[in-house]
């Protein structure tokens, strides 16, 4: 992935906002990391990590999404999972910002 692409998924992504899973949505573990499932829009989406299933579910607990990739996952994968959120955020999986 360069950087100019995932530059542009995240310029409406606001990191330093605070964001939730949205309450229609439901979470169901699986191997391979969790189905995410909006009951409004039907859209299903696969989270293909457990850390990026971690993140997610504790994402109300942190004032910002930024302070939750800080104590929750690894600096040099943060780039990837700025642009997984932001990806979920675009399919109203979290709401916020």
């Amino acid at each position: 992935m360069s950087t100019r692409s995932s530059l542009a998924t995240t310029s409406t992504f606001d990191a330093s906002s605070h964001w939730e899973l949205s309450s229609a949505v439901s979470l169901r573990d699986e191997e391979f990391g969790a189905l995410a499932y909006h009951h409004g829009n039907r859209r299903l989406v696969f989270l293909k990590s457990r850390d990026l299933v971690n993140l997610v579910r504790q994402l109300s607990e942190y004032d910002s999404a930024q302070k939750a990739l800080d104590a929750l996952i690894d600096a040099r994968e943060h780039e990837r999972y700025l642009v997984a959120l932001s990806s979920l955020a675009s399919s109203e999986l979290l709401r916020g910002g």
